[in-house]
């Protein structure tokens, strides 16, 4: 197996003029570095965004695919049955992202902590996505899309899906659009523990080792900080998930469940997130005419 960097709906009650559309507190200014070492896009560092800038749509979306299971039971149907419906949300929020300009896009398609599930579970996952993967590759080699697959480090994924995962990335690797980033066998601990073993490796000493350097062991280091997350079916947890990557993004927790959400679910949640005013630990530049 190659190396893979080893590494809306919106819930309107509780709605008020300092919360969003999803009931998540906003935040009230933006500062232009972010933590964690990742460049931040825009003009130089320490400097305050205008006002137009700080609402601009993100550049990184990450989505948490959640309610699956959830979706099929109340349906009376099997799990995988969830699953299954799954698809056409994937490839429904990759054409919606792309229009919207989206330029990085995050899927978490299977942790590691998913293989605590029912066997026959996993195994219909593998062939699913194996049969999605291929599928699919024609349409994201004509969007111009570039795929990346974040994980795939477990010697339980079939060796037949794992080529297919280097295909596709090797097939898509020159596409200039948008990045695709399908997280699959990953965990954002052990991405963390990776890049820490790493910089032991390189000798690198322990005074010289920064957030910016640290980000450079991470897997795929060219990829910007998550601005937005969006995890579906009201659920409100990290789950694992990218977790350096994650430090300061905005998070959207919409209701409906992901076998569901569509296109303008996924543009509500991008309206959310311009509504909201980003602050990374800053404070406003004015507050009560007072700078200070």
């Amino acid at each position: 197996m190659t190396e893979r960097g080893t590494a809306g709906r919106a819930a309107s009650d509780g709605a008020g003029p300092d919360m969003t559309d999803y009931g998540v507190p906003r935040a009230r200014a933006v500062t232009e570095d972010r933590p964690g070492g990742r460049h931040c896009v825009g003009g130089p560092g320490g400097q305050r965004r205008e006002e137009g800038a700080a609402r601009a749509g993100p550049r990184h979306v990450a989505c948490v695919m959640d309610g699956n299971g959830r979706w099929a039971q109340r349906r009376s149907l099997p799990r995988t049955a969830g699953h299954r419906a799954a698809e056409t949300a994937v490839i429904d929020v990759i054409e919606a992202a792309r229009a919207a300009g989206v330029e990085w896009l995050s899927l978490y398609a299977f942790s590691t902590e998913n293989w605590n599930r029912p066997g026959t579970e996993v195994e219909f996952l593998m062939r699913m996505v194996r049969r999605v993967v291929r599928k699919h590759a024609p349409l994201l080699l004509a969007r111009g899309i570039r795929c990346r697959f974040l994980g795939v480090a477990d010697p339980r994924i079939p060796r037949e899906l794992a080529q297919d995962f280097d295909d596709l990335a090797a097939l898509t690797a020159g596409n200039r659009g948008m990045t695709l980033t399908v997280a699959f066998d990953h965990g954002g601990r052990r991405d963390i523990v990776e890049a820490a073993r790493s910089l032991i490796r390189s000798g690198t000493p322990a005074d010289e080792v920064t957030e910016r350097l640290f980000a450079d062991h991470l897997p795929f280091p060219d990829t910007p900080d998550v601005d937005l997350v969006i995890r579906t079916s009201g659920e409100q947890r990290i789950s694992n998930f990218m977790l350096w990557q994650v430090a300061y993004a905005e998070w959207v927790f919409p209701e409906v469940l992901w076998p569901d959400f569509r296109a303008p679910d996924f543009v509500a949640c991008l309206h959310t997130y311009r509504r909201r005013d980003r602050r990374f630990g800053g404070v406003p530049a004015r507050t009560n005419g007072d700078p200070s």
